[in-house]
């Protein structure tokens, strides 16, 4: 079927542009990735699986994943160019020392221990060295992407993550020179020839540093005049490509081309506006080279030598997880930050397939160990998501400090507040102006510290525990403050208040409209959106700013709120919208009136169906 498939579209092509695996890539991603998503198995393994479906191995639709992953890897060099207008100079420059410090140290430990098994395995001590400092190389587009979905890039150990990944960028250029001063020939030709590569690849890295820091921040300036998005959005990808192809001609890499452009305009005014027109360039094509990442995973490879390759696999992936997680600890990382440096680093990457094209090349290893190296890498970062996974059962439980914090027990007060977050502070003002004894619990240890050094007294205590509820003297009290900042935390609170305490006057913190009807059949006495009132003062200033006197801005809150409160007591007794039809129409008609603006009847009605079948957000 796949083969017709395929043929269909040979024929295709001949008539036009063939479509055929283009739609395939992209349904791939589009129905893969949520998915696996969904699933907890993350992005990056939705799209690995795509692509291995869509390949040679699976459906056959693409036949020629090389060119796919030529392309693909812009993906990985928008990705760094975004880095690196993250990456100021100075931000850059205070980094150096985990670069080049913890960046060798790590390059060189893992080097040396993956070539030292290599041999082991039984391959030459130069094949060895070949194989292990190609899986020393981690896959930068893998660790970014899972970073930043998780929102850990500007963390202490994501910086360190990437100060490694800069580093074993870096390390590609002198590796690369190795396999060339390795291979069979050596005479004086070459190696003036290799001594002006390498005074080409020194002479770009200063031409870029040059136009970055003279040329590019005017030619923005002067393209941001013409005020045309679409040309500002050809420069950027202009910058981009031009500074990955200067590295590229230059022998250096694509990757390290295009983060030292974003370095070099992290500090202009037009960083954003550059984000913001490479973004969506960068995540399809970084997608693009993971599918392509799958499809290159050729299972008749894997299959005649499927014992060398999971042999490699494991004792590769061992080694250098281990290697990593000793270095990380004796750095004074911790063990939960060593572990998932360790897991998420334990992988070989995209530059380990360069390393090893070029040294099959050079005549260094043969056509059946190069392949075998690929699918040993390509396995390690097919594994990768799965082993963070697994990871999520041996990382440390988070355990808070007590220290200064004392449990709730045994309190009697006429007014408790559950929750001491942003809310709950500011709600517990006018009590205690007035002297009113009030017990505060919260579980957050470190805002307890916080609070006591300002001179408020709270216990620490879990709200949703009913024993915790009875030493905080809910009994008791003639009034209780629920302030949590979770919907769920905050209505599981109220149901118990309501079954174990019905004497007690509740108040609840609501996230939003559903929330507030939630927690008013859950039996509060008064709630309040958190950011209803806030919202409504914003308003009233926004048309006093645009000259509205105070009675005007007094008459048209009040009926903000009057209108507000007739949704609401429709929308909590789930009436029909036809029910309130005529009073919202109504309301439609006179609030538009207020501002001069003639309402359509037509349009009203739909605004009251929508209105009441659909609570809104606030």
């Amino acid at each position: 079927m796949a083969g017709e498939v395929v043929a269909h579209a040979a024929e295709a092509a001949h008539h036009g542009v063939d479509l055929v695996p283009v739609v395939a890539l992209l349904a791939a991603g589009a129905l893969a990735v949520p998915i696996f998503k969904r699933v907890g198995l993350g992005a990056v393994l939705g799209y690995l699986a795509a692509g291995l479906l869509l390949g040679p191995s699976g459906f056959g639709l693409i036949s020629d994943p090389a060119s796919v992953l030529a392309t693909a890897e812009m993906g990985v060099v928008l990705f760094l160019f975004i880095i690196g207008l993250e990456m100021e100079p100075s931000r850059l420059w205070a980094l150096r020392k985990q670069i080049f410090g913890l960046g060798m140290l790590q390059v060189g430990t893992c080097g040396a221990l993956l070539t030292g098994g290599g041999v082991i395995l039984g391959f030459a001590p130069v094949v060895a060295f070949v194989f292990g400092m190609g899986f020393v190389l981690t896959s930068t587009a893998i660790v970014m992407q899972i970073l930043s979905e998780r929102g850990e890039l500007a963390t202490d150990g994501g910086q360190k993550m990437v100060s490694i990944l800069l580093l074993e960028d870096l390390a590609i250029v002198p590796l690369l020179a190795v396999v060339a001063l390795l291979a069979p020939s050596s005479d004086d030709v070459s190696i003036l020839t290799r001594l002006v590569s390498l005074g080409v690849a020194l002479g770009a890295i200063l031409l870029l540093i040059f136009l970055g820091r003279r040329i590019m921040n005017p030619f923005f300036a002067i393209l941001a005049q013409a005020k045309v998005r679409e040309v500002m959005t050809a420069a950027a990808l202009l910058v981009v490509l031009g500074a990955a192809l200067l590295f590229q001609v230059s022998g250096l890499s694509m990757a390290m081309g295009a983060f030292l452009a974003g370095v070099l305009l992290s500090t202009s005014t037009f960083k954003h506006q550059l984000e913001a027109d490479v973004e969506p360039f960068r995540g399809l094509l970084l997608g693009l080279f993971f599918l392509a990442v799958g499809m290159s995973l050729d299972l008749d490879v894997v299959g005649e030598n499927w014992q060398i390759i999971a042999l490699s696999v494991v004792a590769y992936m061992l080694v250098k997880a281990s290697a990593i997680y000793v270095i990380a600890r004796l750095l004074k990382s911790s063990h939960g930050e060593a572990l998932e440096r360790a897991v998420l680093m334990g992988q070989g990457g995209e530059f380990a397939f360069v390393l090893y094209t070029t040294a099959a090349s050079s005549g260094l290893i043969d056509g059946p160990t190069n392949a075998i190296f690929t699918a040993t890498v390509i396995v390690s970062m097919v594994l990768t998501p799965f082993a963070m996974i697994g990871m999520r059962y041996l990382m440390p439980k988070h355990v808070q400090s007590m220290d200064g914090v004392e449990e709730v027990n045994g309190l009697s007060n006429r007014v408790l507040i559950i929750g001491f977050g942003r809310f709950g502070q500011i709600a517990s003002q006018p009590l205690l102006a007035l002297k009113y004894s009030v017990s505060i619990i919260d579980n957050d240890t470190e805002m307890i510290r916080a609070a006591a050094q300002i001179g408020f007294k709270v216990y620490y205590g879990d709200g949703t525990r009913l024993d915790i509820l009875r030493a905080a003297g809910a009994g008791a009290a003639d009034l209780i403050l629920v302030c949590t900042n979770d919907k769920v935390q905050t209505t599981r609170v109220v149901e118990l208040l309501r079954d174990e305490f019905p004497l007690a006057r509740v108040m609840a913190r609501a996230f939003d409209r559903v929330h507030a009807i939630e927690l008013v059949r859950a039996g509060v006495d008064f709630q309040r959106r958190e950011l209803f009132d806030s919202a409504i003062t914003f308003g009233g200033e926004a048309i006093r700013q645009m000259g509205a006197d105070e009675q005007q801005i007094a008459d048209v809150i009040e009926g903000v709120r009057d209108r507000d409160r007739e949704r609401f007591e429709l929308q909590l007794n789930g009436e029909d919208w036809r029910v309130g039809r005529n009073l919202l129409i109504s309301n439609a008609r006179d609030q538009a009136r207020e501002g001069g603006v003639t309402v359509d009847e037509d349009d009203a009605e739909a605004a009251a169906r929508q209105s009441a079948q659909q609570p809104q957000p606030g």
